[in-house]
């Protein structure tokens, strides 16, 4: 599995680090373009930072020995938000590894009884952890939608970015999941990021690939591929300055911008909290500390999550939703573009 390289087709200066600043190259465009809010229908939430995995490409920079969690008073602000909130119908938990928040049961349990969708955004090998070996179960009981990183179909390209010994506990956590029905009744998505600084191949036909190599090597399914395109935050970030890389990174996702990408910017339908219930237009954003709107900071300041209509913060690291086909956490936002 190779990765497609792009040469940027300019040459431009280095571009500012990404912060809500109104001068930006991506605000320009942004503004002109006259996009704002749609209805909210989906709340991301973020239960801490804490992770079983320390990937290179974590723009949340999660890990093993991060201790922040999110407290059960937030948590149920955030039930009463919804409840006076009118059209989210997915909730969207994520971390870190979600499952390891001590709330992340109760959590999913008291979303299933408003008859939310619920997403659980998994790397897999947390199925097979001391204390979560009912996990997989408990997710396939509650009709849970799994989204679940897989960088690769290769054994190599995985472990180079997310560690020694992942690859085959992935692909035993999909095999466990595919037992108890997960993509054939229950959905099961796969996630791919580059494992460099290069945009991602055709969803569609990367998507093919990946479903004719894990069921022939492994006899595993899934339903859909998800194509992300890293963002140049947090520790990739690092990565791409430890490697002389970011100023060439950058040029390429703005030399690759795809206006066609704007009316499905999940910045647009989306509303991504924080642990401690700082509110955000998306999980980006909240890596970089950019308020919702560049203004709400809390949860303490809503009244629902409706905000239709409403200005979205952006800055330059938003070139990387909306270089060639698009990237959102629902995967490719436009039709696909080679790059």
């Amino acid at each position: 599995m190779t990765e497609p390289t792009t040469n940027p087709t300019s040459s431009r200066q280095r571009l500012p680090l990404a912060s809500f600043d109104p001068s930006g190259r991506f605000f320009d465009r942004f503004e002109k373009s006259g996009v704002r809010r749609a209805q909210t229908s989906t709340l991301q939430i973020n239960l801490g930072r804490k992770c079983n995995q320390a990937c290179l490409h974590c723009h949340v920079e999660a890990g093993p020995n991060r201790t922040e969690m999110m407290e059960r008073e937030v948590a149920e602000k955030i039930l009463e938000l919804l409840d006076a909130s009118s059209s989210i119908a997915t909730v969207d938990f994520t971390g870190g590894a979600p499952e390891l928040s001590p709330l992340f049961r109760w959590f999913v349990e008291e979303v299933r009884k408003r008859d939310l969708e619920v997403i659980d955004r998994c790397n897999l090998t947390i199925l097979s952890e001391p204390g979560q070996e009912d996990l997989a179960r408990f997710l396939a009981h509650h009709h849970v939608r799994v989204v679940a990183s897989l960088p690769c179909y290769l054994e190599e390209n995985v472990e180079k970015q997310r560690g020694r010994d992942v690859f085959q506990r992935s692909i035993e956590g999909i095999r466990a999941l595919n037992e108890l029905g997960y993509s054939e009744s229950l959905p099961l998505d796969l996630v791919y990021n580059p494992t460099g600084p290069s945009l991602p191949p055709p969803q569609a036909s990367l998507e093919a690939d990946y479903k004719r190599e894990l069921r022939d090597r492994y006899g595993i399914t899934f339903s859909s591929l998800l194509t992300i395109t890293n963002m140049p935050i947090r520790r990739f970030d690092h990565a791409l300055r430890r490697d002389g890389e970011r100023e060439r990174y950058m040029e390429l996702l703005e030399s690759n911008y795809n206006v066609a990408t704007l009316p499905g910017l999940m910045c647009r339908s989306l509303i991504s909290v924080g642990y401690d219930g700082r509110v955000f237009d998306c999980d980006f954003n909240q890596m970089l500390d950019i308020p919702l709107g560049g203004a709400t900071k809390h949860l303490s300041e809503l009244n629902s999550f409706d905000r239709e209509g409403a200005e979205i913060a952006v800055a330059d690291h938003c070139f990387g939703c909306t270089a060639g086909a698009g990237s959102s956490c629902g995967g490719a936002l436009a039709e696909d573009k080679t790059p």
